[in-house]
């Protein structure tokens, strides 16, 4: 890139942008080396804008000496998927009942297209991404997700069949170590697979967390599509403790799918240092709550 000298009407510009990269330096020396979990999902998946600033949100971390691990959702393409083969969806309590032919489907989605389509935006930016997804070094153990339902007048709970939908059993980091090592941004699809080699369909959001708490991340950090967890006043809720998030759980403040990301958060917790809720649908949303002083959205702190 050829250099220009300044001009003086453009002086006052760049000393305020030299201004602000070095109000960042306290917040870089503090990540570097460090492992950032990082959930991609909802809006941020979406719009063209908020992709390419989550790509240069992302390869810059990397560039300054942050290890970013990616894992993303892909619910919305699954479903268009499984409408244009004519394959019926069932959900029972927010979870897809996955069959053997929607297992397919939603491996092919997930593995094949949404998470290449990620490791792509991420290349052409300027990074070295490296797809995964949980059949690879058997990085995801997996085991079938129980779910049961309780029942009213003291009758037994009702045990719902969710097919090949699963949890994490265990994560195998050597493989995303490697990868950090040999300066690659590990993108892993929430795919996992158990001890006789089925494969299971798993929330991103809980690979996310298992993801950070065996790798004693740094940070996690969960892109949603609202402000973060709102106050039963409709305020946002910018920290609270691990104790605390308990008790919103409890009383009512968090509801519908708030509360499996609290959740998710909460297991992460304490191998994680902490644990944010954001607002993907603000640009630049993940340099912005590592290195501004407020930062946005929730963050849970152990006790």
């Amino acid at each position: 890139m050829e250099k220009k000298p300044i001009g003086q009407r453009d002086m006052k510009r760049y000393q305020l942008q030299a201004g602000s990269i070095i109000e960042t330096l306290p917040f870089i020396r503090e990540f570097y080396k460090k492992t950032v979990v990082i959930k991609y999902g909802g809006n941020a998946m979406i719009d063209e804008d908020l992709k390419r600033a989550f790509a240069l949100n992302v390869v810059l971390l990397k560039f300054i000496g942050v290890n970013p691990v990616i894992v993303h959702g892909g619910g919305p393409q699954i479903g268009e998927m499984l409408e244009a083969l004519k394959i019926p969806t069932v959900f029972r309590q927010g979870y897809r009942v996955t069959d053997d032919a929607t297992m397919d489907v939603v491996e092919m989605v997930l593995v094949g297209k949404v998470n290449k389509q990620i490791v792509n935006l991420l290349n052409m930016h300027g990074g070295k991404a490296v797809g995964l997804s949980g059949k690879d070094g058997m990085l995801i153990r997996a085991e079938p997700k129980e779910l049961a339902i309780e029942g009213e007048d003291e009758t037994a709970p009702e045990i719902i069949d969710l097919g090949k939908v699963g949890e994490v059993a265990d994560v195998n980091v050597d493989v995303i170590r490697s990868m950090e090592q040999s300066g690659f941004i590990p993108v892993i699809a929430p795919v996992g697979v158990d001890e006789e080699g089925n494969t299971y369909n798993i929330n991103a959001d809980a690979v996310a967390g298992a993801v950070a708490a065996k790798l004693g991340a740094k940070r996690l950090h969960l892109l949603t599509d609202v402000p973060g967890l709102l106050d039963k006043d409709g305020e946002l809720i910018t920290s609270m403790t691990r104790t605390e998030a308990f008790g919103v759980i409890e009383d009512g403040t968090a509801k519908g799918g708030m509360i499996p990301k609290i959740k998710c958060c909460l297991e992460a917790l304490p191998e994680v240092e902490k644990a944010h809720i954001i607002d993907g649908r603000v640009e630049n949303c993940v340099l912005l709550e590592m290195f501004t002083q407020s930062g946005i959205g929730t963050e849970i702190t152990p006790d």
